[in-house]
């Protein structure tokens, strides 16, 4: 089931609210919690009631490994390893078996036939949650737990599917201490707020540049050249489209635990401010980000063992983070892509502060803006990619080496500019597939949306929105429960439900 559907918001939704707040109510904080993981339940079988057996059992195992290890605490290396290597080995079963078989018949040369295998959704998310619990648990950073209590822990369905990867010191502590939990209406309309900001994101503006980007690739993927615009215009196309398919979903997902009085942790923090690497990565899925800095990078041992081994900790890292998001050599490159550029991005900042040049004027900073940006569009293609064949052309034309054109009844628009133009190599011409201005306009809206307004937690800062966000609060536009805002946000959902007509999965959905 989606969000971005009708049966979700009109039915399962509000279904699910009266429940949970009457049996709360009548029947106490426990029955209220049960409601939510038997709602949680049924909304994750209703994609394929076949993968439920298997999340019912990850829970009843990984519930029972924590609970032997809280007690054990460290003496008992053992039974984290037995629970590691069974979470780590389904994840590689459903979504590595394929591709392992597919690079084993291309270097041996062999047939083995790969069975078809459905990757069960969510298995990444709920995955490395329970793991984090395991190693906690080792750790003696956990306490007992009911049973109810974990499970909604690890099914609550706002962030069951995409994230965030949420921790249980973040969860559990809000679900143990709700006794006879009552609705509140500021929870209500903070919640519906932000999800409908959230709809808006992913139906209007990223279905809508989706229909471009999915061309340009399209034809990429056929083999067709493109040139230097055409090709620039599809990358941007899905970084724009990438930022509002995952951003609107976080925001929903954060709407929609509020509604029940819960705050999640924030997850998307406008990525695309960063004027750093470094600073992407605290601002994009920043729960994995978290996950993979806690439980992967200080383990191998961060940057405890001198620069050489913190630079390889890094690459492994992300090379890592990149095998996470998908089965392929496209995601395999753009993991390695990401470390390279976080090396080179920590070794910069190791010699700025060796040389005391604090790089803050205007020009340094735009600059560093627009660096960086570019590596990540460069890396998107790579994620977007069905195959390195079309990430190849794609950012072999993106560099120039198929040339720039275009369309000829742009000359008269662009005159002042065109002998420039043609200086730099640029063709007026009438091909197959032009550069229109419709992609332009989405890029351009979208791209200024993304860089320079704030995001929907500073809007609504004043009613702490997600946990432990600390982003000062917009004070021009802070969300108020004032009329103007109430027929804002039923603008906002009077447009995305009249274009909720073709219902598409969210991208983070593939992971």
């Amino acid at each position: 089931m989606l969000f971005n559907s009708y049966e979700f918001i009109f039915l399962f939704l509000p279904v699910a609210l009266l429940g949970y707040w009457s049996a709360a109510r009548w029947l106490g904080a426990g029955a209220g919690m049960w409601w939510l993981v038997l709602a949680s339940l049924f909304f994750y079988s209703w994609w394929n009631p076949v993968y439920l057996p298997l999340l019912l059992a990850s829970i009843a195992i990984n519930y029972a490994l924590g609970r032997r290890l809280s007690r054990s605490g460290r003496g008992n290396r053992a039974i984290l390893a037995l629970g590691i290597a069974a979470n780590l080995g389904t994840l590689f079963y459903f979504k590595y078996t394929n591709f392992a078989l597919g690079v084993i018949d291309a270097a041996a040369g062999t047939a083995l036939n790969p069975p078809p295998i459905v990757l069960p959704l969510a298995i990444s998310f709920f995955t490395f949650q329970q793991i984090a619990y395991l190693v906690d648990s080792h750790r003696g950073l956990t306490r007992e737990y009911a049973f109810s209590r974990y499970a909604l822990f690890v099914t609550f369905f706002p962030q069951l599917i995409a994230g965030p990867i949420v921790h249980h010191g973040e969860m559990l502590p809000q679900f143990a201490r709700r006794s006879r939990p009552s609705p509140r209406t500021i929870n209500l309309l903070v919640g519906l707020s932000i999800f409908t900001v959230g709809l808006f994101k992913k139906i209007v503006f990223a279905d809508g540049v989706a229909i471009h980007a999915d061309a340009i690739f399209g034809a990429a993927a056929r083999g067709e050249t493109l040139d230097f615009f055409l090709s620039w215009t599809g990358a941007l196309c899905y970084t724009m489209q990438l930022y509002f398919d995952f951003s609107g979903y976080s925001d929903m997902a954060v709407g929609l635990a509020r509604m029940f009085g819960i705050r999640l942790p924030i997850n998307f923090n406008s990525p695309y401010q960063a004027r750093s690497v470094i600073d992407f990565w605290r601002r994009w899925h920043m729960t994995l980000s978290r996950f993979l800095r806690d439980y992967l990078y200080i383990a191998l041992g961060g940057n405890r063992r001198g620069e050489a081994r913190r630079y390889a900790n890094l690459f492994l890292t992300m090379l890592l983070g990149g095998i996470w998001h998908g089965a392929g050599w496209t995601f395999v490159l753009w993991g390695a892509w990401h470390g390279l550029m976080l090396i080179a991005n920590h070794a910069w900042a190791t010699l700025r502060c060796r040389i005391g040049w604090r790089g803050e004027a205007r020009l340094w900073q735009g600059c560093a803006w627009a660096l960086t940006f570019a590596g990540v569009v460069a890396g998107w293609v790579l994620f977007r990619a069905d195959s390195i064949h079309t990430a190849r052309g794609m950012l072999a034309s993106m560099v120039g080496l198929n040339g720039a054109s275009l369309p000829l009844h742009w000359r008269g628009l662009l005159q002042p500019v065109v002998p420039a133009l043609e200086a730099a190599g640029v063709v007026f011409e009438n091909s197959a597939m032009m550069l229109t201005y419709t992609p332009l306009l989405w890029v351009g809206l979208l791209g200024v949306i993304s860089v320079f307004a704030p995001n929907v937690y500073r809007i609504a800062a004043r009613c702490r929105p997600v946990l432990r966000d600390g982003a000062p609060p917009q004070a021009r536009l802070a969300w108020r429960p004032t009329w103007a805002w109430t027929v804002a946000v039923a603008g906002l959902a009077a447009l995305a439900l009249l274009n909720l007509s073709n219902i598409s999965q969210f991208l983070y959905f593939q992971f």
